[in-house]
């Protein structure tokens, strides 16, 4: 006869290595989230980032791109395609207009309409004071693409939603 105790011990230890297998292996959801926990990471700039953390973020930004991303975001007069470099270029000269800038995103829907293709729809809200003192407030909807490269999620496309009002 079976003692219990050992059929729940075994029990437990294969519930554990399942729960060690699935926490070690992200799924491929988790791993495009991280992709814009990184970029909004990089982007965000705190009072007292010296050069070195700058050049830090833009060169992360730089990796979290593909070599040609579609920007469509009519609002500041980004349409077309960039390199990762003009990318980050861009973010440095926005940058430079902040004293503390925050970029947060919300409610991702993530979709895998093919092999190597997420498509997320999400909100982005961006905050911050400029070196004016100005505060900025300003909440977007976002159309992302992302493609899979070498094993890595890649940014290829940034489209802002445009809402009708009244």
């Amino acid at each position: 006869m079976v003692n219990l105790k050992t059929v729940t011990i075994a029990l437990l230890l294969v519930l554990l290595g399942i729960w060690a297998v699935v926490r070690s292996f992200p799924s491929e959801e988790k791993k495009v989230r991280k992709q814009f926990d990184l970029l909004a990471q990089s982007v965000s700039k705190v009072r007292g980032d010296g050069t070195i953390t700058t050049a830090r973020k833009v060169q992360k930004i730089r990796t979290l791109f593909a070599e040609n991303c579609g920007l469509h975001i009519r609002v500041y007069s980004l349409s077309g395609n960039y390199t990762p470099h003009e990318i980050a270029s861009h973010a440095v000269r926005a940058r430079l207009h902040f004293s503390k800038l925050s970029l947060r995103f919300y409610d991702p829907e993530i979709d895998f309409p093919e092999e190597g293709t997420a498509k997320v729809t999400l909100t982005a809200r961006l905050t911050g004071t400029t070196t004016t003192g100005e505060y900025v407030n300003e909440t977007r909807e976002l159309e992302c693409v992302l493609k899979r490269t070498d094993g890595k999620w890649l940014f290829s496309s940034f489209k802002v939603v445009e809402i009708l009002r009244r």
